[in-house]
């Protein structure tokens, strides 16, 4: 068994908010971090905290060369362990502007398939590893004011499950790990609207560490949107339809 301080994680998305908390609670913890995003200059700040322990690399998931970048930050870090997507982005768009819809669709899915798939492969070939994806509770349900970003969610949750059970059938040592958070209080979230249990970062990262650890398949942050989401399960569609959701 590897010793904390020579395990390996790559974040992409963790220039701010869950991404970030959670890489900082790594780093507290003695793991080496391979840090992407989009935004050069935090991921310099970044990874001056600590130069040692942090390698970092601009990648924008909607570009196609973006599963070589990743590469490339998992040669410089070394080897990679455990892989995190936390990278993605959300609207509510009651106006259904088209471009907004595409552009979640282009990261949210077709951005989010070209990490998830290259680090399938990258742990494929090595023989074990585990994949932790930060996905969300308005998968469980489609939300009208926030259509792609709940159909591109449930995509996550699915799409996870596919590759645990192919994993499975070519018998790889793969771990798969689906964080569902509620409301955060990050940029996605910086309107101007009230938004109901909404939760820190700093908790929220707290919560993903601690499933990552005890390889939890599926976690709801927290017990409360855990009941929430128990109980959006069971509303019929026809009841669903007709609730006065806004946030």
């Amino acid at each position: 068994m590897k010793r904390t301080q020579d395990k390996r994680a790559v974040i992409v998305g963790a220039t701010s908010g869950i991404g970030y908390e959670t890489a900082m609670r790594l780093l507290k913890k003695g793991w080496k971090l391979g840090i992407a995003g989009r935004r050069i200059g935090k991921l310099k700040e970044i990874q001056a905290i600590s130069p040692n322990q942090i390698v970092i690399r601009r990648i924008d998931i909607c570009q196609e060369n973006a599963e070589n970048e990743l590469l490339q930050l998992i040669g410089e870090l070394g080897g990679m362990d455990l892989f995190i997507q936390c990278a993605g982005i959300g609207y509510q768009n009651p106006a259904l502007n088209m471009e907004t819809e595409l552009d979640t669709i282009d990261t949210n899915v077709k951005g989010f398939v070209r990490m998830v798939d290259t680090a399938f492969h990258y742990f494929a070939e090595k023989g074990k590893g585990h994949i932790c994806v930060i996905s969300s509770i308005a998968g469980t349900k489609g939300l009208g004011t926030a259509p792609a970003y709940s159909a591109t969610k449930r995509f996550q949750n699915i799409y996870i499950d596919c590759l645990e059970q192919l994993a499975h059938l070519k018998k790889h040592r793969i771990r798969f790990t689906d964080i569902r958070p509620g409301f955060v209080a990050t940029d996605l979230l910086d309107d101007g609207k009230r938004y109901p249990m909404l939760m820190s970062p700093e908790k929220v990262a707290r919560r993903i560490v601690s499933a990552i650890r005890r390889h939890k398949r599926v976690a709801v942050i927290d017990w409360r949107y855990g009941a929430l989401v128990f109980f959006w399960r069971m509303i019929p569609r026809c009841i669903w339809k007709r609730l006065p959701i806004r946030n």
